[in-house]
């Protein structure tokens, strides 16, 4: 599955208040790159075998990393053709500084779905919805034409992250 990023604003870096502060454009490349690519994101999972089985044998992640013991797990995912890019599956709420309060909010929102979500692709839309929905994953939306121009669908992993699937060209 190939995971791709795009831009479609001219001004992303100065509507995001990422750039100068003055809405100038980080300098490019020859080829209008920055030589910035997104190397890690992090989802949270509250049950480390059962992520690993979805990223894993789910969607057919390759396993980079996996550090630490029960529950205190940090997992390391992605295609083995993208070897820089992953995603890493980690305990929710284990940042230093986080109050009981918001781990209790943030498991709240892991359990109703709402804390994390990723968009993947892939060009075969079809084949991915297939094989997710073989292995037991929870469907959210079957594959369908999006008004804003994209055909998709989408699953929960186990901790309840929203996965969206996009269908590449």
């Amino acid at each position: 599955m190939d995971i791709t990023h795009t831009d479609n604003s001219a001004d992303a870096d100065a509507d995001a208040g990422t750039g100068s502060g003055t809405g100038a454009r980080a300098e490019t490349g020859a080829d209008g790159s920055t030589g910035i690519t997104i190397h890690w994101v992090f989802l949270p999972h509250d049950d480390p075998d059962a992520a690993l089985a979805f990223y894993r044998d789910g969607i057919g992640f390759e396993v980079r990393k996996d550090v630490g013991e029960g529950a205190m797990r940090w997992i390391m995912v992605g295609p083995a053709d993208q070897p820089h890019t992953s995603i890493v599956l980690e305990p929710p709420a284990v940042v230093p500084g986080i109050t009981d309060d918001e781990r209790r909010t943030i498991a709240e929102m892991m359990a109703k779905g709402t804390y994390a979500r990723i968009t993947l692709a892939t060009a075969d839309l079809e084949g991915a919805y297939a094989r997710l929905r073989k292995s037991g994953a929870e469907v959210v939306q079957e594959p369908a034409e999006q008004p804003y121009g994209v055909r998709d669908c989408a699953f929960r992993d186990p901790a309840g992250n929203l996965i969206r699937i996009h269908e590449s060209s």
